[in-house]
């Protein structure tokens, strides 16, 4: 009988029961039996072929003898239930990071506002604000995440809804959409910093922290990434404003000796900080060097990158000392009539170039894995108002995405960064291929 069980053990498991163990580390988190066997079929249902994964045609798929009945239970576990959403989220991490690392350590966390096209005005958190997915300012909602990644995989570990400032003051729609009395207005920013700082509680394995000028823009978000030691590549606007290499604010004044001796930094008018796009068209020709950075679906993806230290200048007239130096990093492609984009960052002074092109261009791998998130598993596809509901499809979609990124890591991953490339063999001389007219090849 041991031999046998321990023969069963050893055999492989299918992807159907692989899914069911899945499910099970899930469900136990849920805190109720009752809602254990919904939110496996909410899961499931995330992850059968359709094209909307709302509550409605998911019960028709899973149930179609009792599509009322699953609607029902579907729903209730969704946005009713009152079960912990962090919880789950621990859970998938715990499936899913190991399988993640398999082929290479957790090397980026990536910051991201994610755009929810949204029709009305009463979904929670749902106003005119820019919107990446109409790629314009639209109605929507946006929900800012925080995903785990390396150069094979990507893995969200936290979803928070943003809510606007309108919302955040309209007692009457909060009221209605379910808002608790705890959540008040936070930048998106501030959204994010709060994961980051959760993530490192949680021990999270720890990577660069990568994110667009949304967040790279924000001076006290910078600072707070870096203050428990976080290293960050983070992009920035074209108008923001650095104090050029090996020039830092004027010091304080000196002292009339009459009252407090001065702190605080000065500028003149002949001594000012300048903007990065200014900085980056006055450097020589001898800074800007080509780097790959990873293969692309038809050539290796490569530009021109230059990377200065700099002090960034936000508001240091309030300070008794300068901001630490940065990296500030500079894409400007061959032939373009001007650089294209700008990013600072906190990595050592030693850092290579390639290695600042690489962790600024790490991004990508939400650009790929997110819009499977939103359309394939059907995170931008709720169609609830509340703020419950919202945060509980998210998380089991969230879960849903964490076996797919297992069962991918299953099987060895291609080389993105340094695939060689095929090369066809070249043509016998002469030779035409049938059909083709006198003087073609």
């Amino acid at each position: 009988m041991w031999g046998m069980a321990q023969g069963r053990a050893r055999r492989a498991r299918s992807g159907e029961e692989r899914l069911a163990a899945s499910l099970d580390g899930i469900a136990s988190v849920l805190g109720h039996a009752s809602r254990a066997a919904s939110a496996r079929a909410y899961c499931t249902g995330l992850l059968l072929p359709g094209e909307r994964r709302s509550v409605e045609p998911m019960a028709a798929r899973l149930a179609p003898a009792q599509v009322q009945a699953k609607h029902q239970s579907l729903h209730h576990v969704v946005a009713e239930a009152a079960w912990d959403d962090a919880a789950v989220l621990r859970a998938v991490r715990e499936q899913a990071l190991p399988a993640i690392a398999r082929h290479g350590p957790v090397r980026h966390w990536v910051i991201d506002g994610t755009g929810l096209p949204k029709q009305g005005r009463h979904s929670v958190g749902v106003a005119r604000q820019y919107c990446g997915a109409l790629g314009k300012q639209g109605n929507c909602q946006v929900a800012v995440s925080l995903s785990v990644a390396n150069e094979h995989a990507s893995l969200p570990i936290a979803c928070r809804l943003y809510l606007p400032e309108a919302w955040a003051a309209d007692a009457e729609r909060r009221a209605k959409a379910g808002v608790p009395e705890e959540v008040g207005f936070a930048t998106k920013p501030a959204i994010a910093l709060g994961q980051l700082r959760q993530a490192l509680e949680e021990g999270v394995p720890a990577g660069v922290v990568l994110g667009d000028a949304g967040y790279g823009d924000d001076t006290d978000f910078r600072v707070g990434v870096g203050d428990p030691g976080l290293r960050y590549v983070l992009g920035i606007r074209s108008a923001t404003s650095v104090w050029p290499p090996g020039q830092a604010p004027l010091p304080p004044g000196p002292w009339s000796g009459r009252g407090r001796p001065p702190t605080r930094l000065r500028r003149s008018p002949e001594h000012q900080p300048v903007a990065v796009k200014d900085l980056a068209v006055g450097l020589p020709a001898r800074a800007w060097r080509a780097v790959t950075w990873r293969e692309g679906g038809r050539a290796a993806l490569t530009s021109r990158f230059a990377a200065v230290r700099v002090r960034p200048a936000h508001r240091d007239a309030l300070r008794s000392e300068p901001w630490p130096e940065e990296w500030l990093l500079i894409g400007w492609p061959e032939g373009a009539a001007e650089p294209s984009r700008y990013w600072l960052s906190n990595l050592p002074p030693r850092s290579a170039l390639r290695d600042l092109v690489h962790a600024a261009k790490a991004r990508w791998v939400i650009e790929r894995d997110y819009p499977e998130l939103k359309q394939e598993i059907g995170l931008g596809h709720h169609e609830g108002r509340g703020w419950r509901g919202f945060h509980h499809h998210a998380s089991l979609c969230i879960a849903a995405c964490g076996f797919l990124v297992a069962e991918r890591r299953r099987f060895p991953p291609r080389r993105r960064f340094a695939r060689q490339r095929l090369r066809a063999p070249a043509l016998p001389e002469g030779f035409r291929p049938r059909g083709a007219t006198a003087g073609s090849a």
